[in-house]
């Protein structure tokens, strides 16, 4: 006998909230105290709700004077990351908090130099001093169930924007050069958590795991991940319930990596995040394409070609989530 239930739009939010953040601090406590033997949390702060959540749940589970926050800005960051930073560390009584500037990190690495040689090769005139950049997908591919195409976005210093789509090459050396960012970022992450004998928390969510919203060895290097397992829309009501401040609960999520504003829906997930929870959803639990649709008040072959859209970014980031591949001799 089939007990699921019948699909709808609120079966995606969570009914117990107390119990829910209880369930995440023991399993966090343990985790980190017990199974990891470490003496406390640090958190990468970037203003942004994934990680305003899990400061807050560490905050929860270790208390404010065992939980390091530190900002990580580089010269493509928004200020208002900082600003909001602080105020969260403010809100939950952290101490600790911390900055450190990747700018020189990321000069060191070529980070720049390599994106910036790459979109030079699309866009000869551009000129990182009066232009801004970034790369992104447009969202009428969400329906043509074909894999998305990358453009690049170029805005000089009087708004004019141009729009070309990437060439293979040069998209992937943005993409390597930009990830250059998070991975510097796990690097001093580390550092301050092997100094302490504390945890790093991540902060990637459900979707950011399963969809390949991430970077291997990046954000994607944590020793725990308390919202790993849920859905943004999940996220938005821990923050409620934690009280992370509202300029933090209503600020639209960006990536905060091109020198253009851009936000995660632009350069990835091609839906907001409370149709894509949704939608998400009844494709992972295995609901019909027929009755998705009719909940959703969309047409069947929208949503079939959501659902092989998710099944695409599933499959070919499947990698990123390996473990090294190490059985090649002995028993």
């Amino acid at each position: 006998m089939n007990s699921k239930k019948p699909f709808s739009k609120d079966i995606i939010l969570l009914n117990n909230l107390e119990e829910v953040v209880d369930k995440i601090i023991r399993k966090l406590q343990n985790d980190v105290l017990i199974n990891i033997k470490r003496l406390g949390a640090v958190v990468g702060t970037s203003g942004g709700i994934d990680s305003s959540v899990c400061l807050a749940l560490a905050v929860k589970a270790f208390g404010p004077e065992k939980v390091l926050g530190i900002i990580m800005p580089e010269k493509d960051s928004s200020q208002e990351s900082e600003i909001l930073a602080r105020e969260l560390a403010s809100t939950f009584g952290v101490k600790n908090i911390i900055k450190e500037d990747l700018t020189q990190v990321l000069s060191g690495f070529k980070c720049y130099e390599r994106r910036d040689e790459a979109v030079k090769r699309v866009f000869p005139e551009y000129d990182p001093s009066t232009y801004k950049m970034k790369i992104g997908i447009k969202q009428r591919g969400l329906s043509n169930n074909l894999p998305p195409v990358f453009y690049l976005t170029i805005i000089d210093k009087n708004g004019n924007q141009k729009d070309q789509m990437l060439p293979v090459k040069e998209y992937l050396t943005i993409v390597a050069a930009s990830n250059i960012k998070q991975r510097s970022r796990m690097s001093m992450l580390y550092y301050h958590a092997e100094a302490l004998h504390y945890a790093v928390i991540g902060t990637p969510n459900k979707h950011e795991q399963e969809q390949g919203f991430f970077v291997k060895y990046g954000d994607g290097g944590a020793d725990v991940m308390p919202i790993g397992n849920l859905y943004k829309s999940q996220v938005y009501q821990l923050a409620g319930y934690l009280g992370v401040p509202k300029a933090i609960i209503e600020r639209t999520p960006t990536t905060d990596t091109y020198s253009a504003e851009q936000t995660q829906e632009e350069f990835f997930f091609q839906l907001p995040y409370g149709l894509m929870d949704r939608y998400w959803y009844g494709y992972e639990n295995g609901y019909s394409v027929d009755e998705v649709a009719e909940v959703m008040g969309e047409s069947k072959e929208q949503v079939s070609a959501l659902f092989a859209n998710f099944e695409r970014k599933k499959k070919t980031t499947e990698y990123l989530r390996m473990a090294p591949v190490r059985d090649y001799y002995g028993q």
